[in-house]
C-alpha cells in the first residue's frame, strides 16, 4: 500500500527532554550569557533604529519592496488575470441596453374551483420586438390551467408595465402556441425599444450572460451567470424543449423575459428552472433563432401551421428493443385517413426508424426534424415493416385545424409492473 501521503506521528518524532552534561567551563559561562547579550544587543540597536524616522521608514519599504518582490517570482501570471473592473463595466453595459426591451407583466384570471369562483393573479416579464408595440412571452404566462381542483380560464386583463414609465398598459393577445410555449402580445404604443436579437446558434457554453426580467414581481431585476449547456433536452407540461442550461438566477416571474449576452443582444427567451432540495442554479431558456418564425405566423396568421404527416405513435424504448428484438424507433399506431402517411402506404405496426436519414426513437424526435420542413416539402422516412426496410416518401401538409396538440405528442404507454408496454403482445 502506497504511504507516502499518510501522515503519522511516531514515537521517534516526539519531543524529549535533553539530557545536557556540564562541562568544567558550565553551560551559563560558555553557552547562555553570549546567547542572551546577543539578543539583548540586537533589540537595543532596532529601538534605536526604529526612533529615527528615516531609518524605520527605510526598513519598512526595503520589508515592503522583498514581499512584492517574492509575490511577483512567485505568481508570474498577470496577463492571464482579469481586471474585475471590466466585468463589472461589461455588466453595467448589458444592464443598460436590456432593461428598456423588458417589460413586466400582470395578468389577471378568473379561477374556478370547488369552492366558488374568484379572481387571481401571476405575475411574468417579456420582451419587445418591434417599436410599435408587439411583446414575446411564454405562453405559460398567459394561458389557462386546470386541475382535479381548479381550473384557470382564459386571462380577463393583461396589463404591462414598461422601463421607467409610471404608467401601465393593457395588452391583448394576438397568438399563442403550446408546442413551443410562445405567445404575442400586443400594446398601443409607438416609439418602444425593440430588443437586439442575436444568433443562439453560436452561444459557446461557459460564455457570459445575463438573466433580465421581473422575479417575484420585483421589476426590472438581473443576475447574471454563464451558459451551463446548450441543446439541453428539457420536458414541461407534456412538451419537450432543446433548451439553453444556465446558473444565472431564474425565479418565479422571470418567465418570458430576456437572457442576453455580452454584446446585450437576446440569445433566449428564460422559460423554466428546476426546484427542489439539493438542485440550486438550473434554469433554462428557449434559444431565440428557433422562435422567429414561430413569432412572425402568430403575429401574421396568430396561429403556427405546422407540417403534418398522420399518425399517432409511440417510443419503442431500449428495454422493448432488447425484450421483442426490435429495432427503437417510432411504433406507428393510428394512421390517420386520407392523411399524407395513408397516401404515401404507411401502414399501422410500422416502426419509423429515420426521417431523412436522421435517426429517431421517439415521437418528439420525429416532430423537431419534421418542424424543419414547410408544408409541400418532401421528406423521406426510413421504415421496418416485419423485417423488411423501406424507404416512403411522404408529402408534408398543413395540420388540420380539428388536430390537436395531443395528436403531435407521444402517445403514453401503459405500464405493466414488469415494465412492459403496448408491445406485450408480441409474447
Amino acid at each position: 500500500m502506497d504511504n507516502e501521503n499518510n501522515f503519522e506521528f511516531a514515537s521517534q518524532n516526539s519531543f524529549k527532554k535533553s539530557s545536557i552534561k556540564h562541562t568544567s567551563g558550565g553551560f551559563g559561562k560558555s553557552v547562555f550569557v553570549p546567547f542572551i547579550s546577543g539578543i539583548l544587543g540586537a533589540s537595543l540597536v532596532m529601538g534605536v533604529c526604529f526612533g529615527i524616522p528615516t531609518i524605520k521608514q527605510n526598513l519598512l519599504s526595503g520589508s515592503t519592496s522583498f514581499l512584492k518582490e517574492t509575490s511577483s517570482s512567485t505568481y508570474d501570471n498577470t496577463d492571464n488575470q482579469i481586471d474585475i473592473t471590466d466585468y463589472s463595466n461589461t455588466s453595467i453595459a448589458v444592464a443598460e441596453k436590456s432593461l428598456p426591451s423588458v417589460v413586466g407583466i400582470k395578468v389577471t384570471y378568473q379561477i374556478s374551483s370547488i369552492f366558488g369562483s374568484s379572481t387571481g393573479e401571476a405575475t411574468g416579464s417579456g420582451i419587445i420586438i418591434s417599436e410599435d408595440g408587439y411583446i414575446v412571452t411564454n405562453n405559460h404566462v398567459v394561458a389557462s390551467e386546470s386541475s382535479s381542483y381548479y381550473a384557470i380560464q382564459e386571462a380577463t386583463g393583461i396589463s404591462i408595465k414598461l422601463y421607467n414609465d409610471d404608467k401601465t398598459y393593457e395588452a391583448k393577445i394576438i397568438g399563442t402556441d403550446e408546442y413551443t410555449d410562445l405567445a404575442v402580445l400586443k400594446i398601443e404604443k409607438t416609439g418602444l425599444t425593440p430588443a437586439t436579437i442575436g444568433d443562439s446558434s453560436k452561444v459557446k457554453v461557459g460564455e457570459f450572460v445575463m438573466a433580465v426580467g421581473n422575479p417575484l414581481g420585483m421589476d426590472y431585476s438581473v443576475t447574471t451567470g454563464v451558459v451551463s449547456a446548450i441543446e439541453r433536452e428539457v420536458q414541461s407540461d407534456g412538451n419537450v424543449y432543446s433548451a439553453i442550461q444556465t446558473d444565472a438566477a431564474i425565479n418565479s416571474g422571470n418567465s418570458g423575459g430576456a437572457l442576453v449576452n455580452s454584446a446585450g443582444e437576446v440569445i433566449g427567451i428564460n422559460t423554466l428552472k428546476l426546484a427542489g432540495t439539493g438542485i440550486e442554479g438550473v434554469g433554462f431558456a428557449i434559444p431565440i433563432s428557433s422562435t422567429t418564425s414561430i413569432i412572425s405566423q402568430l403575429i401574421e396568421n396568430k396561429t403556427v401551421v405546422r407540417p403534418y404527416i398522420g399518425i399517432t405513435g409511440s417510443a419503442i424504448d431500449e428495454y422493448d428493443a432488447q425484450r421483442y428484438n426490435l429495432p427503437q424507433g417510432v411504433y406507428v399506431e393510428s394512421v390517420g385517413e386520407d392523411s399524407p402517411a395513408s397516401k404515401a402506404g404507411l401502414q399501422k405496426a410500422d416502426i419509423i426508424t429515420k426521417i431523412e436519414g436522421k435517426e429517431v426513437t421517439t415521437v418528439d424526435q420525429l416532430n423537431r426534424i419534421k418542424y424543419n420542413y414547410n408544408v409541400g416539402d418532401k421528406v423521406k422516412l426510413t421504415v421496418i415493416r416485419g423485417t423488411e426496410e423501406l424507404e416512403v416518401e411522404v408529402t408534408l401538409v398543413a395540420t388540420p385545424q380539428e388536430t390537436t396538440n395531443t395528436q403531435t405528442q407521444p402517445t403514453p404507454q401503459p405500464q405493466t409492473q414488469q415494465g412492459g408496454s403496448i408491445f406485450d403482445f408480441f409474447r
